[in-house]
């Protein structure tokens, strides 16, 4: 995946007028969104195909999918018929959860971004250390993008280590979370970027700024 400026914007607004109006305002720096509950809570799944259909963009569905296989399988049907190109399944549920997303994936000729770890406080609290195994589990599946947080650069690290160069990493944390943007790509081929972006006063503006600190 090519993702312009190493940015993926995290699009959790509610409304999806605002939405739009929003990628419209930063579409010539960015190609890649990504969905979450929020706005698919909210709107429904047409935000996807929304945004499908009117920028030429990477859509990846943050669902972060943790149920069993069955479940698993109906959601990443349902995601992938919207217009998604990815989404993200959580590693922790084990491999034939797992599994049931990539098959389906497999079918749409489409791709899972397997979750290691979270970005949050809480995340270290049941999760830290498990990323690593999460990460190999993935290499057996044929997985071949990461999600892991560029909050916990020791555990970004770690995890960067156990896929090696080839395989691609996206990384939540950066701006409000507290992650450095150059610190995160020593490890990661993108951030993911929402609050920093969405919450500002100028979008386009802070954009502009994030791109120039990358840059730096």
């Amino acid at each position: 995946m090519e993702v312009k400026n190493n940015i993926i914007l995290a699009l959790d607004l509610m409304d999806i007028i605002k939405s739009f109006e929003l990628v419209e305002s930063i579409s010539k720096y960015i190609n890649t969104i990504k969905i979450g509950y929020p706005l698919t809570l909210a709107e429904g799944l047409k935000s996807v195909t929304v945004f499908k259909e009117n920028f030429e963009f990477n859509t990846i569905c943050d669902y972060k999918v943790a149920d069993i296989p069955a479940t698993n399988e109906k959601i990443a049907d349902l995601t992938f018929k919207a217009g998604a190109d990815s989404i993200i399944v959580h590693g922790f549920v084990g491999k034939d959860s797992v599994a049931a997303s990539c098959d389906v994936a497999l079918e749409y000729g489409k791709e899972i971004f397997l979750l290691t770890e979270m970005s949050h406080p809480g995340a270290i609290q049941f999760l830290k250390g498990k990323g690593e195994k999460i990460a190999e589990m993935g290499l057996e599946l044929g997985i071949n993008n990461y999600v892991a947080p560029s909050t916990h650069l020791d555990r970004l690290s770690s995890i960067r280590s156990v896929l090696g160069k080839d395989k691609f990493i996206i990384s939540p944390g950066v701006g409000t979370q507290g992650g450095n943007p150059n610190d995160t790509l020593k490890y990661a081929d993108a951030l993911i970027i929402g609050r920093s972006i969405y919450n500002a006063e100028n979008p386009e503006i802070a954009i502009k700024e994030i791109i120039k600190e990358i840059t730096v």
